[in-house]
This record gives C-alpha cells, sequence and structure tokens, in this order.
C-alpha cells in the first residue's frame, strides 16, 4: 500500500476542516469542557487499543483534556463504529476508525449498521500498521516455506487466528492461502488479545495481527516472526522478511487507525482535534513509541483522511468481490 507519507504539523495546523458543516461547537462554551469518550472497536490488549490508548494518555498529557477509552468490540469493529456513528456530533465522542470497519466490512457484510463513506466525519489519519504472520517460539516452523510446506502436506490441519473476520489479517490469510495454494483454518477472534492468548496456549498454529499486537511477545521472545506483509521490511523488525520476498511478490497488506466522529461533526471541533494529533505525532517519544510498536504515523488533514478511506473502500471492496470472500 502506498502510504501518505507524514506532513510537517506546521502546515497541517492551519487546514481547516471543510467536510464537517454542523454549528461550531466553541460557540457554545469552550470545548471541550467535559470528558470526550473515545470509543475502541476492538477489545483491550490488541494493537488498535494500545495505539488508542497512547493518543488518549498524550491528549491527557498534553492538553490537559479528560478522554475516557470506551471498548465496544464485535463484529470486526462494526458495533462500536455504530455507536460512534448514532453519538451526538457534538464533539464528546469520537471512534479510532480502521481499515476493517471503514474499508474492508462493506464488501463483507451483506448488511451493514452504518455507511462508512457518509455516517462519519473523518478527522485525522494515525498510523498505518501491517500484519505480522507468527507462531510460538517453540514451533517447529521456522520460515514462512516451512509453513507453507507443511500445510500443502497436511490440508486444513494448521489455524491461522486474526482480530475478527473482515480484518486485514483475516483477508492477508485468505490472499496467502491462494497465492500458495494451500488450505488453512481461518479462526476469527473478537479483538487480537483473546487471539494471542489462544496462540500461546496451543489453541492455534498461527497468528495474522497487526504489528503493534504482536511486538510485546516478541519482545518477549514467546512468539517468532514469519513474515510481514508490508511492501518493504519494518525498522522494527528488520530481521523479518516481506511475504513479497519469499516468494509472492506485490502481496502487500496492512491496515490503518484514525479518528472519526459522527456525521456533521462541527467544523471547529474537527480542526481543533486535527491540529492537536498532528502535534502529537510531530513529537519523537511518539513517533518512537508508535515505530517500536510497528506502526508509522501517517497523518494529514480531515480531507485527505476522507479521500484516503474512499480509496481504500473501493481498492478492499474490488479484491474481495475478485477473490469472492465470504463471511461464513
Amino acid at each position: 500500500m502506498q502510504r501518505r507519507r507524514f506532513l510537517q504539523a506546521t502546515s497541517l495546523a492551519l487546514t481547516g476542516a471543510a467536510t464537517a458543516t454542523a454549528p461550531g461547537a466553541w460557540a457554545q462554551g469552550n470545548w471541550p469542557s467535559r470528558a470526550i469518550k473515545l470509543i475502541v472497536p476492538f477489545p483491550p490488549g490488541g494493537g488498535t487499543d494500545t495505539t488508542s490508548r497512547l493518543v488518549a494518555e498524550k491528549f491527557t498529557v498534553l492538553n490537559q483534556w479528560t478522554v475516557i477509552v470506551d471498548n465496544r468490540p464485535g463484529a470486526a469493529g462494526n458495533i462500536g463504529l455504530d455507536a460512534v456513528a448514532k453519538a451526538p456530533a457534538d464533539g464528546y465522542t469520537i471512534g479510532m476508525g480502521q481499515a476493517s470497519n471503514l474499508a474492508i466490512n462493506p464488501a463483507l457484510y451483506a448488511k451493514m449498521p452504518f455507511d462508512p463513506l457518509k455516517d462519519f466525519t473523518p478527522i485525522v489519519e494515525i498510523a498505518a500498521q501491517p500484519v505480522v504472520l507468527v507462531v510460538r517460539a517453540d514451533s517447529p516452523l521456522k520460515t514462512l516455506a516451512d509453513f507453507i510446506k507443511a500445510a500443502k502436506a497436511a490440508p486444513r490441519e494448521f489455524s491461522i487466528g486474526q482480530a475478527g473476520s473482515g480484518t486485514v489479517g483475516h483477508l492477508a490469510g485468505e490472499m496467502l492461502a491462494r497465492r500458495a495454494g494451500i488450505q488453512a483454518l481461518q479462526v476469527p477472534y473478537k479483538g487480537a488479545g483473546p487471539a494471542m492468548t489462544d496462540l500461546l496456549g496451543g489453541q492455534i498454529q498461527l497468528y495474522f495481527g497487526n504489528s503493534v499486537s504482536v511486538m510485546a511477545q516478541m519482545t518477549a521472545g514467546k512468539v517468532r516472526a514469519l513474515a510481514v506483509t508490508s511492501a518493504q521490511r519494518l525498522p522494527a523488525l528488520a530481521q523479518v522478511p516481506t511475504v513479497a520476498e519469499q516468494g509472492f511478490p506485490g502481496f502487500e497488506a496492512s491496515t490503518w487507525l484514525g479518528l472519526v466522529g459522527p456525521a456533521g461533526l462541527p467544523a471547529d471541533v474537527v480542526a481543533r482535534v486535527n491540529k492537536e494529533v498532528v502535534a502529537m505525532l510531530g513529537r519523537k517519544d511518539v513517533q518512537d513509541k508508535l515505530a517500536f510498536e510497528g506502526s508509522v504515523p501517517a497523518t494529514g488533514t480531515p480531507q485527505q483522511f476522507d479521500a484516503f478511506i474512499r480509496a481504500e473502500h473501493a481498492k478492499w471492496g474490488g479484491l474481495i468481490r475478485e477473490a469472492n470472500i465470504k463471511l461464513d
């Protein structure tokens, strides 16, 4: 996936939020005058939750805002994002949107509780996270080639966990199976935390999860990475080869995260949150934290995030229909 490169905070801070049209919240008082709820559509412990809590922490420390993280997992992020879509457009409820719930799910689910292109106000993209294929540290599988060879010899004997149906991890597993000509059992979970727990417990043999969700266990020596799905190797995982360089040229799949609000979010609120996130992501401590977790900062204007969501919606939808990938 070609990423829009990191832009300097000084230029972005001047950008308005033309996509939001509701009356300004600041005219009604100093926003925020009370706690802001940040809805995270996945359970605690996963990559989306980790990045969301970093953002909430920095809002609190740098801006003295009270930000409450509200985890609402289920349906590959649909439940949490639906709560954002139906919240009052007053600036006090925002959500952490993701590739799965904003770009992938509409092509996988016969019925969606919201329209990802109409029911939200894009605020700012935050980070991109490639997917990493990991096994337990004691697994006999040492390389991607080892897994493919073993899977061909024993069709459907190997199970690959993902953070949920319709996540990038799910699609990456499906794409790898098709490209490699293997049959593996795809096992969806209600988030990265439960999937990692079952991998460590031996209930599944592999886990295709975003980089943030696997870094802690890799650092602890409990899991080993076989491949990453980014176009190039990650600096934080420089020793781990990409899927593409292991015999599958052009293979690339990354998730991404960004803040959204309900449709009609006041333009001044959108501009303020965008400005503060851009400033936050310009800090070296935040950049180092994201890099350590395997994330790449990828911010921009609200308009750029809106255009990116639409492009990803078209890209993943086309791929899913072409490959005839459906949820059971």
